[in-house]
């Protein structure tokens, strides 16, 4: 008797199932979250649970060896990875459409050890269409096998028989199972087939990389188990019309999350950028109000970028406020901490703010050059272009002290700058840079806006 089809409805957030549409979400309260699955009501039999099969042990007899990686060779991939791809690992590449997630496998596969094997599963292109996109990127190795296969069974079965050193799976929206009944790339398809790949990665100790599209809003398409039951999750960055590209990892149990990579993408494919602040503060114009230049540690880097603010009067009755790069809460808070402690007036200006080269700021260090850099563009006064700026901004009006004082003045002294404004406190930390550059410590941020009269 053929098994009887229904519908219910799954929460793409947190999986919640319900048999009728809901706004809100009763699990994670996320709003529109629920889309439509059609199932099967035939259940497979249960198979009874077999006595002594689990075993536990103590934590102290459990022993290791030194983790193993595959070094991919591209530097600025294997700094966002911890040091490379950790053996049985499963990471997942995701970003906008066109951004280079599939450049970036092909050019793993020519750069990684030649004698490592290495499966390419492509569900979107055909054996052909690698090939000429192979050839465009110089990827000639001979290790290299290519599947264009959809069925994850099949897949499964053909890297338990050849026993790859590395899986790459291009995308998890085009795979399926067979057995159940929904399409590609639906809710229990994506969670389904990851669980299956998953599965064979662990249990033959194969790294896995898997590519994910991104929906509408930029965030990862497919169920939010698909980013918990991963190892890393990475992201590009980037505007489509733009060159330069920033991978970074959003998650990383075997690494840091603070770390990024720099990218350009060019015919040749994605290169790498081994002087990203040279590369952010490049086309800069001199003598401009409203330009800032502050200094970011990503993770064991610092990181010089520039930050620009446009005053201007508003034509509406509530002025615009538009953050790019930036956070906009954190925005904002800039702005009232300038009309309460400064008596700067906003409320009749449109402001906008953004990060050149499309970098994303969100360390704190960033808030004085942001309000200086509002209060440059409010003036029509230009900053120095010889000043680099960073600090905490407080409630209060005072400068915090920031980590790492040394290591961003150190950034700036080797790009040829010659004046930074820090926080008053941190001073003592950089007694050895007083001959060689000129530090102007800042107590509040009345004290670093007279710097600009």
């Amino acid at each position: 008797m053929a098994s009887k089809v229904k519908s219910v409805y799954v929460c793409t957030n947190c999986g919640f199932e319900t048999p009728k549409w809901l706004g809100k979400c009763p699990q994670c309260n996320e709003w529109n979250t629920l889309e439509e699955e059609v199932v099967s009501t035939a259940k497979a039999p249960v198979k009874a649970a077999k006595a002594g099969v689990a075993v536990a042990k103590p934590l102290s007899d459990i022993t290791f060896e030194n983790e193993h990686r595959l070094i991919t060779n591209i530097p600025e991939l294997d700094r966002v990875l911890g040091g490379g791809i950790v053996k049985g690992s499963v990471s997942l590449i995701s970003g906008d459409p066109g951004i280079g997630k599939s450049t970036i496998l092909l050019q793993i596969c020519k750069n990684i050890d030649p004698t490592l094997k290495v499966l390419y599963v492509s569900g979107e292109e055909s054996a052909v269409q690698l090939k000429l996109r192979a050839n465009r990127l110089g990827v000639y190795t001979d290790n290299i096998s290519i599947m264009a296969e959809t069925d994850v069974q099949a897949i499964c079965g053909y890297i338990s028989t050849a026993k790859p050193d590395l899986v790459m799976i291009d995308s998890i929206q085009t795979m399926k199972i067979d057995e159940l009944s929904s399409s590609c790339g639906s809710i229990v398809q994506v969670r389904e087939s990851a669980n299956m790949l998953l599965g064979t990665g662990k249990s033959l100790d194969i790294p896995v990389i898997i590519v994910g599209h991104v929906n509408k809003g930029g965030e990862i398409a497919g169920p939010k188990v698909l980013e918990h039951i991963v190892d890393t999750v990475l992201y590009f960055e980037g505007e489509r019309n733009q060159s330069y590209r920033i991978l970074r990892a959003v998650k990383n149990r075997f690494g840091s999350t603070n770390e990024i990579g720099v990218f350009e993408m060019t015919d040749k494919g994605l290169m790498e950028v081994e002087n990203p602040s040279a590369m952010l503060l490049s086309g800069r114009i001199s003598g401009v109000s409203g330009s800032a230049i502050t200094c970011v540690i990503e993770g064991t880097r610092p990181i010089l970028a520039e930050v620009q603010a446009l005053v201007t009067a508003t034509g509406f009755g509530n002025p615009r406020r538009m953050a790019t790069g930036f956070d906009y809460n954190r925005f904002n808070l800039i702005l009232a901490v300038l009309e309460k402690r400064e008596g700067m007036y906003f409320s009749s200006l449109d402001a906008y703010l953004n990060i050149v080269g499309g970098l994303r700021l969100d360390e704190p260090a960033v808030d004085l050059a942001v309000a200086m850099a509002l209060v440059s563009g409010v003036r029509d006064f230009p900053i120095p272009d010889n000043m680099v700026i960073f600090g905490e901004v407080g409630l209060s009006g005072e400068i915090r002290t920031v980590p790492r004082i040394a290591d961003r003045v150190k950034e700036a002294q080797r790009l040829g700058f010659n004046q930074c404004v820090v926080p008053k406190a941190c001073l003592k930390q950089l007694s050895s840079f007083r001959e060689s550059i000129e530090i102007i410590g800042v107590p509040t941020l009345v004290a670093a806006i007279q710097l600009l009269k």
